[in-house]
């Protein structure tokens, strides 16, 4: 960070975009500056040790780079919290990890202070959305917030403001606080596993993050243009993917960084789009599946792209081909895992091949491996199993679910079903839990869902399984449509032209909207859970 910062000085490094087009830069000098002000004060006044936990929650900001930088520079250990948690989510959180201060956007204060009533509360530092911004846009924004939008709550407990914070660690001398830190050292505890359990922190040292934005780094470098590069930020920061390649790689290539407190609706992003050379874009297949249903875009999409980077879940064909076609530049799917930093393969630029993850990392081992841990054939599916340096050290207090993903040999076990073509090129089939059985086959939702989303009657779908008595299960398909004319018949007759009869859904929901989690993937399991919901009150 300090490297980087002497490098470009006051070059622009963080620009938050409002909706309404209103924005606020920090240069990289300031973002070194003001962290620096920040490691101090946790260091000397609120007394956090090295180790010591630090929790962050809040959306896309200026606060981000200023409080994450600041952690590490205070040696202590940075733990991303969901903005969008429940009250019950954000004590649980609290409570495992053990933080001994939180960095809270006031908008989710009343959370905050909700969840307090069943864990003890760490020191709290508020800040706002539009933190650090020129005082005029902050009034503005203040205004909008308190009195038209009214999603300002009142503050019930003690707590301190990061401005006085920062003006406050300014005044102190500056000290190494990371000096002893080696690269085993936890540099972040990332949470994941909230939608299938209870949410674990993966422990992140700085090697795994730095050797992850350095592979991640080799696909993209060729292409980079020296103090050009802008890259949208739509995905919060608080996301595995986000956090290290656009907070911390693109930062460590000079970039310019788009920050967008909420891409919901996404003509909120609408300026980010007028205003700005954009060249890169991370995201996940609804964001650019979303995109391409907005006239605006559609209309004048952006010039200066070179390249899109898909994560999160299955890039479907469709989308990537629809984006070449009305961009003229390609989306390059990968694959990762919170538990792997999160890169673990990619499809290099200029030879990406559509419906594959890529190739793994550079330092990176894969495996594919049957029930019983042992390789499969060549050309077989098989469980994706990971070995590299990003890879995590195991899960914050839970030695047995740490082994029971961390097998023989330093490999991760992801659950996912993979298989290799002959050029070492992988595609994902699907989750091992979201395999659906019929009648002693197997069916992978995403191969239907890409089936479906070739229909131009749809705009997004989901594929489950749902209980079928003596066939086991039945595929049910949900949709959202653009052109409402479409019957369920018409989409039976698109799948069968390319699916095997047990694979083309036997039933086709129609919804207005699908559950997505705060990046945009799909939820499959809440789409089940209501499925035998219903089931069950029938």
């Amino acid at each position: 960070m300090r490297d980087t910062a002497a490098r470009e000085g006051d070059r622009t490094a963080y620009t938050v975009v409002m909706p309404n087009g209103m924005y606020g830069d920090l240069s990289f000098a300031e973002v070194d500056r003001l962290s620096d002000a920040f490691a101090a004060w946790l260091r000397e006044v609120a007394g956090v040790q090295t180790g010591d936990r630090v929790a962050l929650q809040t959306p896309n900001s200026l606060t981000v780079p200023v409080v994450a930088f600041g952690v590490f520079k205070a040696g202590c250990v940075l733990v991303n919290v969901n903005p969008l948690y429940t009250a019950a989510e954000m004590a649980h959180q609290i409570a495992d990890a053990g933080p001994k201060v939180i960095v809270i956007t006031d908008m989710f204060c009343d959370k905050l202070a909700e969840a307090g009533r069943s864990v003890p509360l760490p020191r709290v530092v508020v800040t706002r959305v539009a933190e650090l911004m020129p005082r005029p846009v902050r009034g503005v924004i203040g205004l909008v917030q308190k009195h038209w939008d009214r999603s300002i709550p009142a503050i019930p407990f003690a707590h301190e403001r990061l401005p006085e914070v920062l003006a406050e660690g300014a005044r102190l001398p500056r000290k190494a606080y990371d000096a002893d830190l080696s690269e085993t050292a936890i540099a972040v505890l990332q949470y994941t596993g909230g939608t299938t359990g209870v949410a674990k922190g993966a422990i992140l040292t700085h090697r795994n993050l730095l050797m992850n934005m350095a592979q991640a780094m080799t696909f993209i470098n060729p292409h980079v243009a020296p103090g050009k590069e802008v890259v949208l930020t739509a995905i919060p920061t608080y996301h595995i993917l986000a956090f290290t390649l656009n907070l911390l790689g693109f930062f460590h290539l000079g970039a310019r960084n788009l920050l967008i407190p909420n891409p919901r609706p996404l003509s909120n992003l609408k300026r980010a789009f007028e205003n700005y050379p954009i060249t890169w874009i991370i995201g996940v297949n609804t964001l650019f599946n979303g995109l391409m249903n907005e006239y605006w875009f559609t209309d004048n999409p952006p010039r200066h792209l070179k390249a899109s980077f898909a994560g999160g879940m299955a890039l479907h064909g469709a989308v990537a081909d629809r984006w070449h076609s009305l961009t003229g530049t390609e989306i390059v799917e990968g694959y990762g895992l919170t538990e792997t930093s999160p890169v673990a393969t990619g499809n290099p630029i200029g030879a990406a091949r559509r419906g594959s993850i890529g190739i793994p990392m550079p330092s990176t081992d894969v495996r594919l491996l049957d029930e019983d841990g042992q390789d499969v054939p060549p050309g077989t599916p098989g469980e994706f199993a990971i070995r590299g340096p990003q890879v995590m050290q195991g899960y914050w207090n839970r030695p047995d679910e740490t082994s029971a993903v961390l097998c023989a040999k330093g490999f991760l076990r992801t659950g996912d079903i993979a298989v290799m073509d002959d050029d070492g090129y992988f595609r994902i089939v699907d989750r091992k839990k979201d395999m659906i059985l019929v009648s002693g086959f197997n069916v992978y939702p995403n191969e239907v869902e890409d089936c479906l989303a070739r229909h131009p009657a749809v705009q997004e779908c989901a594929v489950i399984g749902v209980p079928d008595g003596a066939a086991g299960e039945l595929v049910r398909a949900y949709v959202v449509l653009r052109d409402p004319g479409v019957t369920e018949a018409d989409l039976r007759a698109h799948c069968k032209e390319s699916l095997t009869a047990y694979k083309v859904p036997r039933q086709i929901h129609f919804r207005d909207d699908l559950p997505k989690t705060n990046v945009g993937k799909i939820l499959r399991r809440s789409l089940r859970d209501e499925a035998l919901s219903q089931m069950k009150g029938a």
